[in-house]
């Protein structure tokens, strides 16, 4: 799908699922797809002001939310950071964020399988572990095994 129909699909089910889209929510849409991965609100607020300066920072916060609630946005926070945001869709994944580099690398889902069951058996809590990424260090800035 082009970048165009992916925004085209996404302003249709805003649309649809609540209500009226503006220029400024067609703006946010196209820049959230044109990002073409994670990126924070400030971000995004950065790129759509650039071509539309009336559009304020609570309406991209607003836009992203509604895009959340039909489930066609996710945001995940990645460390002491703000939160990112991506579209939604494609396979379910973990985050693992280096804690000295920053460096993010994206994981199956499935990985967190087993210790969700476990968490759920032992401690009868259901974990969500896509909203909150999980901190290390990458393979370049951990110390060598031993």
């Amino acid at each position: 799908m082009t970048v165009s129909e992916q925004v085209e699909a996404l302003v249709g089910l805003l649309r649809e699922r609540s209500g009226r889209v503006t220029t400024a929510r067609r703006a946010i849409v196209a820049a959230l797809v044109g990002a073409g991965g994670h990126v924070t609100a400030e971000e995004l607020t950065t790129v759509v002001r650039a071509a539309h300066p009336d559009v304020a920072p609570s309406t991209v916060y607003r836009c992203l939310e509604a895009l959340e609630e039909i489930g066609a946005v996710e945001h995940v926070h990645l460390g002491h950071g703000p939160a990112v945001y991506h579209l939604a869709g494609h396979a379910p994944h973990q985050h693992l964020v280096c804690e000295s580099c920053h460096v993010v690398v994206e994981v199956p889902g499935i990985l967190f399988t087993a210790l969700a069951r476990r968490v759920r058996a032992e401690f009868g809590f259901t974990l969500q572990p896509g909203h909150f990424a999980v901190g290390g260090l990458c393979r370049t800035c951990a110390p060598p095994p031993a």
